[in-house]
């Protein structure tokens, strides 16, 4: 690797400028937006965990995501509640594009307690990258699981994000991907039960991703 793509801050703007320059050459074509039922007629109900509130999107967060569609609701299981956050983007020609909770929720307040990259066994050929993110807002913590969704490719990284991003431009005349989250309260105190639970939803909520006749992010 180059030495100035080993700076991550540069990597940043090669990617940014290498997409900018590639959403300006597909422009010339007519995108291919594809077509998927509202985020709201995401099954209420996934295996064993049932939804118990659906959070409307507050306009100033909406303002700032940009996002096509959104998707904010707890799901509950044995007394365990998990948010699912999924932010879709049909088009990313306009600049707009998901944003990290790395970049969102400390300016919720919420402070970066670890980060790392995980791999979740999803039942496919093999497992996807997921980041795994601890987070603290006063007494309390949570952990953070979310990737970038496009189709049947799920990505941790958002330098990687980014380079897909211009691999479906310009191979596919397509930019839409999609921002999926799930955060769980957890105790702090080691007990690896919220952790477990969360995983198990991912998997859980992958496969009835894919399962569903007409997916609601655009696959």
């Amino acid at each position: 690797m180059p030495e100035f793509l080993k700076s991550k801050p540069l990597r940043w703007a090669s990617a940014l400028l290498l997409l900018n320059g590639v959403i300006l050459f597909s422009a010339i074509r007519t995108e291919v937006i594809p077509s998927a039922p509202p985020l709201a007629a995401f099954p209420s109900d996934i295996a064993s965990w049932r939804m118990t509130h659906e959070y409307p999107i507050e306009p100033e967060i909406q303002e700032i995501l940009q996002a096509d569609d959104m998707l904010n609701r707890v799901y509950l299981r044995n007394q365990r509640e998990l948010n699912l956050l999924i932010a879709s983007f049909r088009s990313q020609r306009n600049g707009k594009a998901p944003h990290s909770p790395k970049n969102c929720l400390p300016g919720s307040g919420w402070l970066p307690l670890s980060s790392s990259e995980i791999s979740v066994d999803v039942g496919r050929d093999k497992p996807i990258p997921v980041n795994r993110y601890v987070i603290a807002h006063g007494n309390e913590q949570s952990l953070v699981l979310y990737w970038y969704q496009s189709r049947d490719r799920a990505v941790a990284d958002e330098f990687k994000a980014k380079f897909w991003v211009m691999v479906d431009a310009m191979r596919l005349n397509r930019t839409d991907t999609a921002l999926v989250r799930v955060i769980v309260p957890t105790s702090g105190a080691g007990d690896p039960k919220p952790e477990q639970d969360a995983l198990e939803f991912v998997r859980t909520f992958y496969n009835s991703l894919e399962a569903q006749p007409t997916s609601a992010i655009p696959l």
